[in-house]
C-alpha cells in the first residue's frame, strides 16, 4: 500500500492533487534528468565536449569511491546515483546525491531489499530519474520498490510493488529504470497481481508523481520469458505521444503515455527485450541479442514505421538484419546514421534508410553499457573497464580517446582484481562526463561547469483534445481497510490519449464490493471481512474501471472452510501462476500448492496489506515427498520469512534468502505428509532495530514455551505484507492461519 505520507508530499508539493495531465515538457540546458537524457534518446546538444582525458592527469575532475551497474542523473549541480551500500548483513541500496564539482556527499536515501530473488551482487540495476518541474528524485529498487525523493532526500512516498503485485525479481536483477511524463513517473515489471490481473504479465504500471497513486496499470503483451530492463523512449509520432519499449515478452510495444492504452506490439524474440529503440521522425529503431522468432541466427536488428496500429510484425519492417547479437546496448540515431555496440563490444553503424552496415570499430570484448552522442563524439564505456571517446564518420570510426581504469578492489559485482567494469551509460552535464564504475563515480571534463542557457527540452502543451474515446478511473488500484473513504476520478481522454477534462458527471457502480460511491466518493463497508472487486464509472457510452481489495482487520484467523475448492481468496497476489487453491485434504478444507514442474513450483503469495507491523502470523503446513524431496514451505511477516526446508531439514528467518548472510538458520527434522504449526512474530524495537523470532512444532503437540529460532536485524524491515514461501515441485498444503496484533 501507498506509504501514508501524503502529509509530506502535500508540504512539498501544494497539495494531494493531480495537476493538468499534459502541460509543457521543459528540461533545462545541462541537465540529464534520466538514463538516455533530457529526450531519452542517449543524445545531448552541448558543445566544446573534452575529447581525451587521463586518469588523475589531464581533464579529469573526481573520483568518488562507491560504484554500481547504473547511470548518473544530473540536476543543476548535483549527480545522483543509485547503487549499493554496505556488504553482507548491512548491504542496502541507496540513492547518493553528490557535488558536481567536487563530488562530496550532500545525502544518502538507504532502503533494504527485501523477499526477492535478485543476489547481493546484482541489485541496484537501475538508474534514478528527476522530474524537471519539482526536482524530485523517482526510484525503483532491484525488489520492486517505488521510491520518490524531494531534492533535499526526504521520503515523499514509497509503493512495494515486490508485495502489492508480486513482482518477479529474479536472480539477474533486471530493473527497469524510472521516467517522469508530466504527472506520471512510470516503471515496469512482471507482476502477478490478482483476479483480471492474476496472471503473470510484463506490466507498465503509471503513479501520479506527487502521491504515489497508480493512475494506470498497461499489459500491452503476453506472458514474459524473463525480467527485462530495456530503456523506455517517449516520442510523438503522428500527434499521438507514444511510450516505446521492450518487454519480457519479447516484443516492442507502444503504448500511449497518458493512458497505458496498446497502439501497437511487435514481436521479436523468444527471450525478454532489453535494448531501448531509437527513433527518427516516425521510423522506430529495434534490436535485440537472442533467439528470433524463426531460423537458427541470434540477434537481431531493423526499422519500422511507427505509425502503424495494431499487432505488427517482421514483414511490416522497413529492413532487417539478422545474426548480430544487440542484447544490452541501446541505439542512437546521427542524422541518416544509426549507431549500436554489439555484444562483443563492436562500435557498427548502419544507414537508417537501407539497413546498410557502414562501418564497424572494435572496442572490447563484452558490453553493457549504451554510447552516448555529444558534440559529434560517442562517449561510452566497457565491461572490460575501458572507457572510449569515438568520433563517429560517414564511412569510420575514429578512436579518439581509450582510458583504462584502475584494477577493481571493491567491486559492487564480483569483479575484483580486474579493470573496473563500466556497465552504465555516460551522463553529460554543463561541460562534463559522468559515469559510474564497479567501484566508483567519475567526473571528468571542464574544470568550470558552462552555463548553457534555455532549455534542452522544450515541448509544447498538447493541442486541443477532439471528443472524449477513454475513460480513466484514478486511483486505478487501491489497498483499503473497512469502512474507509477515498476520492475518485473521472478523467476523459481522446482518441490521441490527450487529457481532456475530469468528468464529475459520470455515473458509479460496485462490482465484487460491499459499499457505496456517491458523487465520486468510495466508502468501504465497514465490515471485518477481505473483499475485492471493481469499481466502475459509466459516461457518454464510455466505461472505465479502478480495483479494490479491503483486507481483513487484525485479528483474522481464515480456515479456507467458507471456500468453494478451487477458489481462492480476494485480492490476493500471486495465486494463479504458481497454482494455489483451495481444496478438500482428510475431510477439511486447506491451501493447496498444486504440484508444478516449472519455474512457478516455486512463488510469494501476499496476502495483506504493505503497511502492517508489529504483529504475529501462524499457520500449518505440511509437505508431499517424492524421491525423498520435500518441499520448502514458509509465511511472512514484516517482510520476514520463517521456512521449514524440507530437503535440507532446516528452519531459517530470512528476510532477503539469496544474500546469506543475514539469514539464521537452525536444524530441524521434521516428516513429509505430517502436519506442522510455524509461528512467527516480528517487533519493531526502539532503538531501530527489528527482532524477527519464530518456532516450528507438530500440529497436534503443546507449543513450546521457547523460541525455536531468533533473529535481530540492525537494518530492520520496520513494515510488510504478511504472506507464504513455497518452493513444492510435489505439491504442499497450508491451513489454519491466524494473524494477530503483538
Amino acid at each position: 500500500m501507498l506509504k501514508k505520507a501524503c502529509l509530506v508530499a502535500a508540504i512539498v508539493a501544494g497539495l494531494c492533487v493531480s495537476l493538468p495531465a499534459q502541460s509543457p515538457r521543459r528540461v533545462r540546458a545541462g541537465d540529464w534528468p534520466e538514463l538516455r537524457g533530457p529526450n531519452r534518446d542517449g543524445k545531448s546538444v552541448e558543445k566544446g565536449l573534452i575529447s581525451t582525458w587521463q586518469l588523475n592527469g589531464e581533464n579529469f575532475l573526481w573520483r568518488v569511491p562507491g560504484g554500481g551497474r547504473s547511470t548518473p542523473i544530473v540536476m543543476g549541480n548535483r549527480v545522483y546515483v543509485q547503487n549499493p551500500t554496505g556488504r553482507g548483513p548491512t548491504l542496502q541500496e541507496r540513492i547518493l546525491a553528490l557535488d558536481a564539482d567536487t563530488g562530496k556527499t550532500i545525502w544518502e536515501y538507504r532502503f533494504n531489499i527485501f523477499q526477492s530473488d535478485v543476489p547481493a551482487h546484482r541489485i541496484a540495476w537501475a538508474s534514478p530519474a528527476a522530474d524537471p518541474e519539482t526536482g524530485n528524485i523517482y526510484a525503483l529498487s532491484g525488489g520492486a520498490q517505488v521510491i520518490a525523493l524531494s531534492p533535499d532526500g526526504k521520503l515523499l512516498w514509497e509503493r512495494s510493488f515486490g508485495e502489492e503485485f508480486a513482482a518477479f525479481t529474479t536472480h539477474g536483477g533486471r530493473t527497469m529504470s524510472p521516467v517522469v511524463d508530466g504527472d506520471l513517473v512510470i516503471v515496469s515489471a512482471a507482476v502477478s497481481n490478482w483476479g483480471s490481473a492474476a496472471a503473470r504479465a510484463h506490466r507498465f504500471i503509471a503513479l501520479d508523481k506527487r502521491t504515489g497513486e497508480v493512475v494506470y496499470v498497461s499489459n500491452p503483451g503476453g506472458r514474459p520469458y524473463d525480467t527485462a530492463y530495456a530503456p523506455p523512449l517517449i516520442t510523438t509520432v503522428n500527434g499521438m505521444r507514444l511510450l516505446i519499449d521492450g518487454l519480457g515478452d519479447g516484443a516492442v510495444h507502444a503504448i500511449k503515455v497518458q493512458t497505458g492504452e496498446k497502439v501497437w506490439s511487435l514481436p521479436l524474440a523468444k527471450r525478454a527485450i532489453n535494448t531501448g529503440v531509437a527513433v527518427s521522425g516516425s521510423t522506430v529503431f529495434f534490436s535485440h541479442g537472442d533467439e528470433n522468432l524463426e531460423g537458427v541466427e541470434l540477434g537481431l536488428i531493423g526499422a519500422v514505421d511507427g505509425a502503424q496500429t495494431g499487432n505488427l510484425n517482421l514483414e511490416m519492417a522497413k529492413w532487417t538484419t539478422k545474426g548480430i547479437e544487440f542484447s544490452f546496448s541501446s541505439p542512437i540515431v546521427d542524422g541518416t546514421r544509426l549507431y549500436q555496440i554489439d555484444n562483443g563490444s563492436t562500435l557498427r553503424a548502419y544507414d537508417t534508410n537501407t539497413g546498410k552496415q557502414l562501418w564497424s570499430l572494435p572496442l572490447g570484448q563484452a558490453q553493457k553499457a549504451s554510447p552516448v552522442l555529444a558534440d559529434g563524439k560517442i562517449y561510452v564505456g566497457t565491461d572490460g573497464g575501458v572507457f572510449f571517446i569515438v568520433r563517429p564518420g560517414a564511412d569510420k570510426g575514429e578512436i579518439l580517446s581509450r582510458v583504462e581504469l584502475p584494477n577493481s578492489t571493491n567491486s559492487c559485482c564480483g569483479s575484483e582484481g580486474t579493470p573496473e567494469q563500466i556497465l552504465g551509460n555516460a551522463a553529460i552535464s554543463r561541460g562534463r562526463i559522468y559515469f559510474m564504475s564497479s567501484d566508483a563515480v567519475y567526473a571528468i571534463g571542464s574544470r568550470r561547469a558552462t552555463s548553457p542557457s534555455g532549455f534542452a527540452v522544450n515541448e509544447p502543451a498538447a493541442g486541443a483534445p477532439g471528443p472524449p474515446a477513454h475513460l480513466q478511473v484514478v486511483p486505478t488500484e487501491l489497498n483499503l481497510d473497512p469502512g474507509q473513504s477515498v476520492r475518485l476520478k473521472a478523467r476523459l481522454f481522446d482518441a490521441q490519449g490527450r487529457f481532456i477534462r475530469e468528468e464529475p458527471g459520470a455515473t458509479w457502480s460496485l462490482e465484487g464490493l460491499e459499499g457505496t460511491v456517491t458523487n465520486g466518493t468510495l466508502t468501504i463497508a465497514n465490515k471485518p471481512v477481505q473483499q475485492a472487486g471493481l469499481i466502475l464509472a459509466n459516461f457518454g457510452g464510455l466505461t472505465g474501471e479502478a480495483r479494490a481489495r479491503v483486507a481483513h482487520p487484525l485479528p483474522w484467523t481464515e480456515d479456507f472452510e467458507s471456500y468453494a475448492d478451487g477458489s481462492i481468496p480476494p485480492g490476493w497476489a500471486n495465486t494463479v501462476p504458481g497454482r494455489l487453491l483451495v481444496a478438500t485434504l482428510d475431510g477439511q478444507k486447506v491451501l493447496h500448492k498444486e504440484p508444478l514442474d516449472t519455474i512457478f513450483q516455486r512463488a510469494r503469495t501476499f496476502i495483506g496489506p504493505t503497511y502492517w507491523s508489529d504483529y504475529t502470523f501462524q499457520a500449518d503446513v505440511r509437505s508431499n515427498e517424492r524421491r525423498r524431496q520435500m518441499a520448502d514451505i514458509g509465511i511472512t511477516a514484516q517482510r520476514y520469512s520463517l521456512v521449514l526446508y524440507g530437503t535440507s531439514q532446516q528452519l531459517k528467518i530470512e528476510p532477503w534468502e539469496p544474500e546469506t548472510q543475514r539469514t539464521v538458520k537452525k536444524p530441524f527434522a521434521w516428516k513429509p505428509n505430517a502436519w506442522y504449526r510455524l509461528k512467527l512474530r516480528v517487533e519493531n524495537l526502539p532503538d531501530g532495530q527489528v527482532r524477527a523470532r519464530g518456532k516450528a512444532w507438530p500440529a497436534g503437540d503443546p507449543e513450546p514455551a521457547e523460541w525455536t529460532i531468533e533473529m535481530l536485524d540492525p537494518i530492520g524491515n520496520r513494515q510488510g505484507a504478511p504472506g507464504l514461501f513455497l518452493n513444492a515441485p510435489f505439491g504442499a498444503y497450508l491451513d489454519n492461519f491466524s494473524l494477530t496484533k503483538n
